[in-house]
C-alpha cells in the first residue's frame, strides 16, 4: 500500500513509506523522493515469486476496479465537439464494422524512462503500486488480449528478467532505450514482426489502460491509419509567452484534447514517418506526430480520465486510490 503525507504532518507525526522494487538487486534501497510538500520513504520488493502469482488476476481485477470507479465518479462519456483538422471517433468504430484480424498487434512497450520528476531512487515505471510494478499492469493488459501477437519490451538490460518472471504465452522481445523517445520507439519498432497489421506503441508508466479502450483503439488504427487514445481537456488553456508570462491567447477548449496511449499506426505508415523524421532530423514528442509529418490524418478515440501517466507522487497517490 502507499501511505503519503504532507511535510509538516511527516515532522510531527511519522515516516511515510512506499514499497518499490529493483530487479537489479535483492537488497534494501532505500531512498526519498518528495514532490510539493510530499514525501515517501521506499522499502524493498516483494519477493519475485510473490509478483509471478499475483500477475493477471491482478491486472484483471485492477481494470474492472479502475471502470467501475470512473462510472461512480461521474467520468463523462459525452461526445465532445470535433477539432479542426483532426477525425473523431465517439464509439472507436468506423462507419464500417472493423475488420482488425486477431493475434495481428505487435506491441511496443516503453519501459526505459528516468521519471526524474518522480524523485525515486529507481525509474517510475519499477515503482511498486499495489504490490506490482507499475510496469507490469498494462504489460499483462496486452498479454491478455486476442488482438496482440507480441510484446516488444523498451528496456534497460536489467530490468528484462522482471518482464520474463511473468510468463506471457505471447512472444517477447527486447529493444534498449533510445537518447529520445523517438529513438525508443524506432528500436522497438525495427524488432516488430513485418506483417504485423498494426504497431501499438505505449508508454509503461499508464498502467490503468483498460482494455477495451485499447481495442477501440487498434480498430480506428486499423480503419484510419493512425489513431491515438485521448480525451477533452476539463480545464481553460492559455497561451503564454516564454519570456514576459503574459497571456497571448485562450485557445477554444471545444478543440484540445490530452493525447495517451496507446499510439497505434499500420506499419508501413510508421516507416515512412520514421524515414522523413530521421531525413529532416525532426523532432516528434508523441508518436502519431510522426504521421502528422507526413500530412496523414490521425484518428482520435475517446479513451478514459484515469488513464493517465504516472509522472509525480500525487499521480502514484491517486492511481492507489482507483486499484484499492
Amino acid at each position: 500500500m502507499i501511505i503519503f503525507g504532507h511535510r509538516n504532518w511527516i515532522d510531527d507525526q511519522a515516516s511515510i513509506m512506499v514499497a518499490t522494487g529493483a530487479s537489479k538487486a535483492a537488497s534494501a534501497r532505500v531512498g526519498t523522493c518528495s514532490s510539493r510538500g510530499i514525501l515517501c520513504h521506499y522499502l524493498p520488493s516483494a519477493p519475485r515469486s510473490s509478483r509471478a502469482r499475483s500477475s493477471r488476476a491482478s491486472a484483471a481485477f485492477a481494470l474492472r476496479r479502475t471502470s467501475t470507479i470512473a462510472s461512480r465518479r461521474g467520468v463523462s462519456s459525452a461526445t465532445p465537439t470535433r477539432a479542426p483538422g483532426i477525425v473523431f471517433a465517439a464509439s472507436g468504430r468506423s462507419s464500417e464494422e472493423s475488420a482488425l484480424p486477431l493475434n495481428s498487434v505487435s506491441v511496443v512497450l516503453l519501459a526505459g524512462g528516468v521519471g526524474k520528476r518522480m524523485g525515486a531512487p529507481l525509474p517510475k515505471q519499477y515503482i511498486q503500486l499495489g504490490g506490482k510494478e507499475i510496469a507490469l499492469y498494462s504489460f499483462e493488459v496486452f498479454a491478455g488480449m486476442d488482438h496482440v501477437r507480441e510484446i516488444v519490451v523498451v528496456c534497460e538490460e536489467d530490468y528484462d528478467e522482471l518482464f520474463k518472471s511473468v510468463g506471457i504465452s505471447k512472444p517477447l522481445k527486447f529493444a534498449r532505450p533510445g537518447k529520445e523517445r523517438q529513438d525508443s520507439c524506432y528500436n522497438g519498432f525495427s524488432l516488430a514482426e513485418q506483417d504485423a497489421s498494426l504497431v501499438a506503441i505505449h508508454d509503461s508508466a499508464r498502467p490503468l489502460l483498460r482494455a477495451e479502450d485499447a481495442v477501440k483503439c487498434f480498430e480506428d488504427a486499423h480503419a484510419y491509419g493512425a489513431a491515438v487514445l485521448g480525451v477533452p481537456v476539463k480545464s481553460t488553456i492559455k497561451e503564454v509567452g516564454k519570456e514576459d508570462g503574459l497571456v497571448i491567447r485562450t485557445p477554444d477548449r471545444a478543440t484540445l484534447w490530452e493525447v495517451q496511449t496507446p499510439q497505434v499506426i499500420k506499419p508501413d505508415l510508421l516507416r515512412r514517418g520514421f524515414d522523413k523524421v530521421k531525413a529532416e532530423g525532426l523532432e516528434v514528442t508523441d508518436d502519431v506526430s510522426i504521421i502528422e509529418q507526413l500530412g496523414e490524418p490521425v484518428r482520435i478515440t475517446t479513451g478514459d480520465y484515469y488513464n493517465i501517466k504516472l509522472t509525480t507522487p500525487e499521480d502514484l497517490q491517486l492511481a492507489e486510490s482507483v486499484l484499492t
